[in-house]
């Protein structure tokens, strides 16, 4: 119920501020703009949130006679829960994560990379971690939270780009160029903090220890995360910041306005977490 209340308030909430934003940029012609998007955004974000992900990253369905999908079979039936359809991100930066609207439209995605990287027993802590998630319901709202950061960031280069190439003489666009950056300095870091305020970081935590119980041991899992957490710093994911929060460790290593979309907690506390939890 928590997740559903959160969803309804995210997606109500930047309905209007994509009204109010149409309306600064145009009027009440852009006023209608912005409500025809909110209302494609509310549909899509619900029934296609995970499918736009997905396909963000060329994910490629797989079947039974894939190594991963009998990993995921095999956990998903210890921790009781229908099986997800499984996908592989052909990337060579070792990652995972998992997107859906409930357990019984869940997908697990991994990269190439975290197949070549972990030994069995890492992989299958990897995978029992996403499938804690599901069980616990964060796919959905993690999906609509990375849909509502892209439409943000969407709109803001949208305004961006009309106000620099919109009519009117070069001194007029000229003088139009401050909106436009504004709208991006604000409006970036405000789909950062709508992510931050719909995924908690003690989620993570939440996964892990329910990962672990799935998976039977802790061992695995804190294993790879040490891994996994090492690789990606050196091959990191060209991922889009408004999907971060859905890995399970964080997909880039740079600074700066990307560091605003960091929704993990330190590596090692994770690890420590694991280490102590007795199975």
């Amino acid at each position: 119920m928590g997740n559903s209340v959160k969803t309804v308030l995210l997606l109500g909430g930047l309905s209007a501020l994509l009204l109010a934003i149409g309306e600064l940029l145009g009027g009440s012609g852009g006023l209608m703009v912005a409500f025809v998007i909110a209302l494609i955004m509310n549909f899509g974000s619900y029934w296609f949130s995970d499918k736009i992900v997905l396909r963000m990253y060329r994910a490629q369905e797989v079947g039974p006679d894939h190594r991963l999908y009998h990993v995921v079979a095999r956990l998903a039936q210890q921790g009781n829960l229908p099986m997800p359809k499984v996908y592989i991100i052909p990337d060579a930066s070792p990652n995972a994560f998992a997107t859906g609207r409930n357990p019984q439209h869940a997908a697990v995605a991994a990269t190439q990379g975290i197949l070549q990287l972990l030994e069995e027993p890492e992989l299958e802590g990897v995978i029992a971690h996403e499938l804690a998630h599901v069980r616990h319901r964060d796919i959905l709202i993690s999906s609509v939270a990375a849909t509502i950061a892209a439409t943000i960031m969407m709109v803001a280069r949208m305004a961006q780009f009309a106000a620099f190439f919109g009519g009117g003489s070069r001194d007029d666009r000229e003088g139009s160029n401050p909106i436009a950056l504004l709208a991006t300095i604000i409006l970036a870091p405000l789909a950062a903090m709508l992510i931050q305020a719909a995924i908690s970081r003690s989620r993570e935590f939440a996964a892990d220890r329910g990962g672990a119980e799935i998976a039977g041991t802790p061992y695995g899992l804190a294993s790879a995360l040490k891994k996994i957490d090492a690789a990606s710093r050196r091959i990191p994911l060209d991922a889009n910041p408004a999907t971060a929060h859905m890995f399970i460790i964080k997909p880039f290593s740079g600074g700066g306005i990307l560091s605003l979309f960091s929704t993990h907690p330190p590596t090692e506390r994770r690890i420590q977490a694991l280490m102590g939890q007795g199975l």
